[in-house]
């Protein structure tokens, strides 16, 4: 159970952005004012990442070109990381590359086997405007690199190739939450 001290308790659930929207596929504009807009905004995307079930949300998928991410992810450890961060920055991202399963909120129900490395480095800042470094490993440097990409303008998908990149679009095109959809019931 949420309380006061969880984030996203007193933040609004927003419509997500979804595989299409041109928003998903620009660059976001970095953060300048670190007001009480900035605040709501994080609060309202932890809202709006727990009431889909995700791990990692980027601004950009609920409507904002904003450089913020928020998550709730574990590692591989399962130790779970919480926390935002602003005009974040890939400082890292090395190790072994790992293919495994990668989802995201934009493209509900669908996932693809994407090659991701197993150590990440992110450095920004808080809602306050405080530095803050996130290192991850395994699941959560996933979920790390995941989110920069949507801040940068890319989808899990950009990164799948061949077969599965081929497989993973055919779903999206009949999935039932694609706008383009145009399949007629049978």
């Amino acid at each position: 159970m949420r309380h006061g001290s969880i984030p996203g308790t007193r933040g609004h659930v927003r419509p997500l952005t979804l595989l299409g929207d041109p928003l998903l596929h620009a660059p976001c504009e970095e953060v300048t004012d670190y007001g009480p807009e900035l605040a709501r905004l994080v609060e309202d995307m932890f809202a709006t990442m727990y009431a889909a079930n995700g791990v990692g949300l980027a601004a950009n998928q609920i409507g904002v070109p904003l450089r913020v991410f928020v998550y709730d992810c574990p590692d591989d450890e399962d130790v779970r990381h919480v926390g935002h961060v602003v005009n974040p920055r890939l400082i890292e991202a090395d190790g072994v590359v790992l293919r495994g399963p990668e989802g995201c909120l934009s493209l509900p129900g669908l996932e693809a086997g994407t090659e991701r490395y197993d150590r990440a480095v992110v450095e920004g800042f808080t809602v306050d405007g405080e530095p803050v470094r996130v290192p991850g490993t395994g699941w959560f440097a996933r979920c790390l690199q995941h989110e920069c990409d949507h801040l940068d303008g890319g989808v899990y998908v950009d990164r799948v190739t061949g077969w599965r990149h081929r497989r993973v679009m055919r779903q999206a095109a009949r999935a039932p939450w694609n706008r383009r959809s145009t399949a007629a019931p049978h």
